[in-house]
């Protein structure tokens, strides 16, 4: 058996094709991401009405006397979670009271709601082998998950109003037919890649550019899409094997299901840019883990290019060079 494994191991390092799906994996079993994606989806699940609370109450404020787009943006929001968003939106309304009550009810439920994107910063630095010593510290973590989520919402609100206006077009006389659905998957996805390309250069302290992110932000774009479509058959499936056994404790594990399914597609994404941005395949089953990365970015032949003060300079004396420090 271990003589066809490391068979199988040659060959893989030999064919791209294969090599960077394993690269991938490997990278991804090294930083036990599928733990990290296990603690994202907990978090999610804690955060999710929360954060929307927080969403529903902002819209009230900044849309006041157009409640029909309020109620668009949030439904295509939690039309995002299969089944259990029409759940969810009987529970989902703005925080009500006077001012007081409302400013430290909003800020308690976003307290509450920043959990998921402190979750997220921790495993994207883990990813990028980013040093305990150099990880944002307790207040700066949380401004950073305050602008994150912030970024999300004002994402969810341009993919909303951008579905809205392409599944509207009729209405201002652009007839797109048949190619309507199309249309708007394909919308939904330019835009998912965008906000997904941006969002992973954010969730690590480590300095990395859009070009680099963009692979991944495109495979999650284009996974998260799929998982909408199919996402309803999956969540279905779960739920029948288990309202059977845990009654109405079961749409708690039909939901954890369906966020652990979206933490792994973000956490192999965020894999993958590794991956590409520093070369890491093709690799051996028996390699170590990786623990850190180059500082610098990498040249077109996949090595790190030197730092400039690495390299010795022709002025520099025999007897500068080995005078003591």
């Amino acid at each position: 058996m271990k003589s066809v494994l490391n068979w199988l191991d040659r060959q893989q390092q030999r064919h791209e094709w294969a090599a960077l799906p394993f690269g991938v994996f490997k990278k991804f079993t090294d930083d036990e991401a599928g733990q990290s994606a296990a603690l994202i989806s907990y978090w999610a699940f804690f955060s999710i009405m929360p954060l929307m609370l927080v969403f529903a109450t902002v819209l009230g404020y900044v849309l006041e006397g157009n409640e029909q787009l309020q109620d668009d943006i949030i439904n295509s929001a939690l039309a995002k979670i299969p089944i259990f968003g029409p759940q969810l939106r009987t529970q989902v309304h703005e925080i009500s009271g006077d001012y007081r009550a409302v400013i430290i009810g909003t800020a308690l439920a976003l307290w509450t709601g920043l959990a998921v994107a402190k979750q997220l910063q921790r495993a994207f630095n883990r990813v990028y082998c980013v040093p305990r010593k150099e990880r944002p510290n307790f207040i700066f973590s949380a401004l950073r998950a305050l602008g994150i989520v912030a970024f999300i919402g004002l994402g969810l609100i341009a993919t909303s109003v951008a579905t809205t206006i392409v599944t509207g077009a009729g209405s201002l006389g652009i007839d797109l037919g048949t190619n309507l659905r199309f249309v708007s998957l394909a919308v939904s996805i330019a835009i998912n890649t965008a906000l997904f390309t941006l969002l992973f250069s954010w969730l690590t302290v480590r300095k990395v550019r859009y070009r680099h992110t963009l692979p991944g932000g495109i495979l999650a774009a284009v996974a998260f899409q799929v998982l909408q479509l199919i996402g309803t058959a999956l969540v279905a499936h779960k739920l029948k094997g288990a309202q059977a056994t845990y009654g109405t404790f079961a749409t708690v594990i039909g939901l954890l299901s369906w966020f652990y399914l979206q933490s792994q597609v973000t956490m192999i994404a965020a894999e993958l840019n590794v991956v590409l941005q520093f070369h890491l395949w093709p690799r051996s089953i028996n390699d170590d883990p990786i623990t850190e990365l180059p500082d610098d970015e990498l040249n077109e032949g996949g090595e790190a290019k030197p730092k400039d003060d690495a390299q010795p300079s022709e002025e520099t004396t025999p007897a500068a060079s080995t005078a003591p420090t």
